[in-house]
């Protein structure tokens, strides 16, 4: 939202010009570049938002483990990067403003929309710099937990483990020294059909 808000107004209400010209000048102290860039980053920071938010939506999705490693890793240098991108609009932006003439102005025209780029730029890096900080709980999260761990982790090894391990045979005998118990001697009838009872 707040890139919208960025390169929205520079669009809108980012050029003007004096009454004695046609062409239109950036409202930045007349410097294109600030303008230029001002819009440049507010796509892509909008388009780079789209982006993740559908890799969000996908993420419990993707079941290889390094590839979730590399989503989460990929958000944390991509919001750091921004903050970094945001950071040097709002000091380019601010800078071109204040150096900005008022006879080049003298109507005042768009002053708002250049104080709302400016404000949504300062706003902005703040919020990316927050991004970060949550996919970096996110990695440790999962460094934490088995999220990431490629490592197989025998459960009985397990402390917390509910109940009992599974035991072979040469662990756990009944008294007879099998798990079947013999049946009972009376269930074939050996003299009408000429069977022998057989020992187990």
């Amino acid at each position: 939202i707040f890139s919208i808000v960025v390169f929205g107004s520079i669009v809108n209400e980012g050029y003007v010009n004096r009454l004695d010209e046609s062409e239109e000048h950036c409202i930045f102290n007349r410097n294109h570049n600030a303008c230029n860039y001002g819009i440049t980053v507010g796509v892509l920071a909008f388009l780079s938002c789209l982006l993740y938010l559908a890799l969000d939506a996908y993420f419990p999705q993707i079941s290889s483990v390094k590839d979730r490693k590399k989503a989460v890793l990929s958000d944390i240098g991509v919001s750091a990067f921004w903050a970094f991108l945001w950071f040097v609009g709002f000091c380019f932006l601010t800078n071109q403003w204040q150096a900005s003439k008022e006879e080049d102005n003298p109507l005042n025209e768009g002053g708002d929309a250049a104080r709302a780029a400016i404000t949504f730029s300062f706003f902005s890096i703040f919020t990316w710099v927050g991004q970060a900080f949550l996919a970096y709980q996110r990695f440790q999260l999962g460094a934490d937990s088995a999220l990431f761990s490629q490592d197989y982790m025998d459960p009985s090894q397990d402390s917390g483990m509910p109940y009992a391990p599974y035991t072979n045979e040469e662990d756990a005998t009944d008294a007879v020294g099998t798990y079947q118990q013999p049946p009972p001697a009376d269930a074939f009838d050996t003299e009408t059909q000429g069977y022998q009872t057989q020992n187990y």
